[in-house]
């Protein structure tokens, strides 16, 4: 068997999927995993293939070309730390880590600064695309050193989802711009799924609508302009039947959902660099709010919502709630962008908001058709301050915010909470906004804690003394 080009530590299910897919693209595999189990599965799943499984890491590196290529493939944190510490021992200068994982960015800082200092290369790098992306062709975001990138890209780009623009993989920018760039990835892909699932529950409860009727609607979405990755799953999972009752198997699923760090993170960070996020940042409270579900059972006995029947005219309002999404999603996308470009500056990243957009538009979670028109709009204005100022984007948004305003009086009357919908709503309105009521609360802080405030019609800092004696 041909001596390894390329090593893979950690053989859960994206760790063995990711093997296959470099061993399929022409790189021999040497996969190690400490445990029987995984590293037995790896074993029988590549019979025949050009990949060697170990479960000692020395062999590892032994089996491995010159300078040692390991992509670390298991789970965020202690996990990553271990591996990272066991493979400094067997290592050598010049030696490439490459971290796959969903790091927190900080996280992916400190070890680049310790392994640096230990002559080895690493790697921060975003992979998106689930199980079936990481075998198929996932989207990934590499950042960190730029010389050691050099050296894994004929393979990163060989095992990418392809699209007519090249390879959904490129150097995204220095330091931990690779994770950053995953996390606020799965940021908006939290706000997106949200608002799909705001959709559902309109149609559901203020329409009436059965899920097999709910499954059409998207289904036609699926062939739109918004059509995409999460628009088509939501199809899928409608049009799924259980085989024990015959009844929508959607009917069936507890309404309570877990989350990741990657989604707090974001909301986190956005707060830390002072960038709005509030349709990402809500889709993480939904989440919470989910979980509360004996809390649910038990408010919905006592406090009462509104008595307003199913609105009427259903064709109308499913035609609204096109547009609704469509903007949901477009601010998805401009806070998101928005915040990694605001994270750039501040930890000079030298991130190219195209090449994301690029990048995300096959293989990873949030896919879809808009993200074309998103790439040629930063490919057109590099230094973009926010997506809805875009000439495409501002009359989407300008054709689309009626459309929001009307779902969400019609969410409002029959008692369906668009935690996301609305916030994005606000988030359009506060942007256009000339004027906002920070004027009252700068004049309540001084009124309080003499924080000063600023004034229209002259120049400097004002004190009013609020309660006269």
């Amino acid at each position: 068997m041909a001596e390894g080009q390329f090593g893979v530590a950690g053989l859960g299910v994206m760790g063995q999927m990711v093997a296959l897919n470099i061993e399929r693209n022409g790189f021999p595999v040497v996969a190690y995993n400490r445990g029987a189990e995984n590293a037995d599965h790896m074993r029988k799943i590549s019979a025949g293939k050009n990949v060697q499984v170990t479960q000692s890491i020395t062999e590892m590196a032994a089996l491995l070309q010159k300078p040692r290529k390991v992509l670390i493939m298991v789970t965020a944190g202690a996990g990553t730390d271990a591996v990272i510490a066991e493979l400094k021992g067997v290592l050598e200068k010049g030696d490439i880590i490459i971290d796959g994982g969903n790091a927190h960015f900080p996280d992916t800082n400190r070890r680049q600064e310790e392994l640096s200092a230990a002559g080895l290369h690493f790697i921060g790098c975003g992979i998106s695309g689930g199980e079936k992306g990481a075998l198929l062709g996932p989207s990934i975001m590499p950042g960190g050193d730029e010389q050691a990138y050099k050296l894994v890209e004929p393979v990163l780009t060989k095992i990418a989802a392809q699209t007519e623009d090249g390879a959904c993989c490129t150097y995204v920018g220095a330091g931990s711009a690779g994770h950053y760039v995953k996390m606020v990835h799965n940021g908006i892909e939290y706000g997106i799924m949200q608002i799909l699932c705001e959709a559902y529950d309109v149609m559901r409860k203020s329409l009436g609508m059965s899920s097999s009727e709910i499954q059409k609607v998207f289904a036609a979405w699926s062939e739109s302009e918004i059509s995409g990755f999460l628009v088509e799953i939501s199809a899928t999972c409608l049009a799924k039947a259980d085989p024990d009752t015959g009844k929508a198997l959607i009917e069936l699923i507890l309404d309570t959902a877990g989350q990741k760090g990657t989604g707090k993170w974001t909301a986190q960070t956005s707060l830390d660099l002072g960038v709005p996020t509030p349709t990402l940042s809500m889709a993480v409270q939904a989440r919470i709010l989910s979980g509360l579900k004996p809390q649910r059972i038990a408010a919905s006995r006592v406090l009462k919502g509104p008595t307003a029947a199913a609105a009427a005219d259903r064709d109308a309002v499913v035609k609204a709630l096109f547009d609704a999404v469509y903007l949901g999603m477009v601010t998805s996308y401009a806070q998101g962008l928005a915040l990694i470009q605001e994270a750039s500056k501040e930890y000079n990243y030298g991130v190219e908001l195209s090449e994301v957009a690029r990048i995300w538009k096959a293989g990873c979670i949030i896919r879809s058709k808009i993200l074309d028109p998103i790439k040629q709009a930063y490919k057109a204005d590099a230094g973009l301050v926010n997506l809805m100022m875009d000439k495409h984007f501002s009359a989407v948004v300008n054709r689309t915010l009626p459309a929001l305003r009307t779902v969400t009086q019609v969410a409002a009357a029959t008692g369906v909470p668009l935690t996301c919908l609305g916030a994005s709503l606000a988030y359009v309105d506060s942007y256009r906004s000339e004027f906002l009521p920070a004027n009252l609360l700068q004049a309540q802080r001084d009124l309080f804690g003499a924080h000063t405030y600023k004034r229209l019609d002259r120049e400097g800092t004002f004190h009013t003394e609020w309660e006269e004696e």
